[in-house]
């Protein structure tokens, strides 16, 4: 057993109380005071370098390696924000805020990388370089990883990050205590297109004084879903919803406009542009068809998550060395939700794991993410500050 699963376990019920403080308390978007505030205490009198956000709550902490001065720098993202939910699970430590609720586990991230940060002060002496911690707000939306980014996030060290890893929990699936991620990209990308079919409105009974943009959107409806089955490789996949069609007030009116809110899911970056170019020129060409026009926007656009080969091998090997050989699980097939964490792997090579949480016997009863039902069990949650923790000592030490 390493010296990082010892101080986890040792840490484990203050984990989990520091866990339950995040999920009484949680926070949508950028700005996340209550959060931020119990975050700073929790890593209060620790030997980290501590930088604040500006245009967002984020918090970034440098912890410098005491066993050299000039060695490689990696990151480590804890997510903190939650989700407009109103939690329907049972429990004494339930939100206090009415309609928000930590479904995706964020509150297990942002405990588990303070107790990495624990570990790691207490073990600087053997630590070969420094450590970012990368506290984000607004994984969920807008987005909080460009902004960080773009505050100098990267540069904080003094020196380039060199790499980058996060870990996420799962409430479903897989049981508890099992770790996977897959090889390669593991998240899509993900992109929300929002078309606009402009025509001339007119009377619902003579259609042909009029430009009727309703027929035309759900042509382009069902175009799209064409173009998903014959334009893409099935070994490349990819996926378009149309979430949203929007148009008209009253039966007999034909509308001037109609609308369409699209979400794209993708595994490349090939795939990603070009199924974005085609829903555009669908959209375009099928309206000119009419003699009407679409205008288009491109909402919410995220990378896929992709995990670097020589990095997805430390973070499976670090699993079985601390875990067991039976921990770690591939994941069949990549996951089609979105990560903004894809923004830091876009820049650095890195990976990121997941790690299964369920408060069910069997997986397949459980909750998903997301779901107001949603609970994770925190008895595990040591494990994600020891990988954490055992991943920066590990790679800083190449």
């Amino acid at each position: 057993m390493t010296r990082t699963v010892d101080l986890a376990q040792g840490m484990s019920d203050d984990l989990r109380a520091l866990r339950r403080d995040f999920h009484r308390i949680p926070e949508i978007g950028l700005r996340l005071p209550l959060t931020k505030a119990r975050l700073l205490e929790a890593l209060e009198g620790l030997p980290i370098e501590m930088h604040e956000g500006e245009s967002l709550d984020s918090v970034v902490g440098v912890i410098r390696g005491g066993a050299r001065s000039d060695g490689p720098v990696v990151l480590l993202r804890g997510d903190m924000d939650a989700l407009p939910v109103q939690e329907l699970y049972e429990s004494d430590y339930c939100s206090t805020h009415p309609g928000v609720m930590h479904a995706c586990g964020h509150d297990m991230h942002i405990a588990g990388l303070v107790g990495a940060a624990r570990i790691l002060c207490e073990m600087r002496g053997e630590l070969q370089g420094d450590v970012v911690l990368m506290f984000q707000p607004a994984e969920e939306g807008p987005g909080g990883a460009e902004p960080m980014l773009a505050e100098g996030l990267l540069e904080v060290a003094g020196r380039p990050v060199e790499a980058a890893y996060a870990m996420h929990v799962a409430s479903a699936s897989y049981p508890r205590g099992t770790w996977f991620t897959t090889r390669g990209a593991c998240m899509a990308a993900a992109e929300d297109v929002h078309i606009t079919v402009r025509g001339a409105g007119g009377h619902g009974s003579q259609p042909q004084d009029a430009l009727d943009p309703v027929p035309v959107a759900c042509e382009i409806a069902l175009a799209v879903q064409s173009a998903v089955t014959r334009q893409f490789d099935v070994f490349d996949p990819v996926v378009a919803t149309i979430g949203r069609i929007a148009a008209g007030t009253k039966s007999n009116i034909i509308p001037d406009d109609a609308e369409l809110s699209i979400t794209l899911r993708s595994l490349s970056q090939e795939s990603r542009m070009k199924l974005r170019a085609s829903v555009i020129r669908l959209a375009e060409g099928i309206s000119a068809a009419h003699g009407l026009t679409a205008d288009h926007e491109v909402l919410e656009s995220y990378p896929p998550t992709v995990n670097d080969d020589a990095e997805y091998e430390l973070g499976r090997q670090v699993v079985t060395d601390l875990f067991g050989d039976g921990a770690y699980v591939e994941r069949p097939n990549p996951e089609m939700g979105a990560e903004d964490f894809s923004f830091v792997l876009e820049q650095v090579p890195g990976a990121y794991f997941f790690l299964g949480c369920t408060v069910e016997d069997d997986p397949a009863d459980a909750a998903d993410n997301h779901s107001p039902r949603a609970a994770f069990d925190d008895s595990v949650l040591w494990q994600a500050s020891a990988w954490l923790a055992e991943m920066a000592l590990r790679r800083t030490a190449r």
